[in-house]
């Protein structure tokens, strides 16, 4: 996690199969599932990502995700540390 003056980071990274370019437009979409035959027993129903964009998005933050395929995936966002009349504290 890293501060500045107006925003804070955080990031979370992994060593996994990574996610293929084509798909990282999609991953936040509800029920977007890269691997479809995968089950929800598991893998989950595809929406983990999706409400993470919107909570972000509401605090008036920026997701941003980065994946190399074989090397892992980052998730990193900012949020704005100052609280304005758009988004109370």
């Amino acid at each position: 996690m890293t501060s500045h003056a107006d925003q804070v980071e955080i990031s979370v990274e992994d060593t996994g199969i990574g996610i293929h370019s084509q798909d990282l437009p999609r991953i936040t979409e509800r029920f977007y599932r890269v691997d479809r035959a995968r089950s929800r027993e598991m893998g989950g129903t595809g929406l983990g990502l999706a409400i993470v964009k919107h909570l972000v998005k509401a605090h008036g933050g920026d997701l941003i995700i980065e994946s190399q395929l074989n090397q892992g995936t980052t998730v990193r966002f900012h949020l704005p540390t100052s609280h304005s009349d758009e988004y109370p504290a």
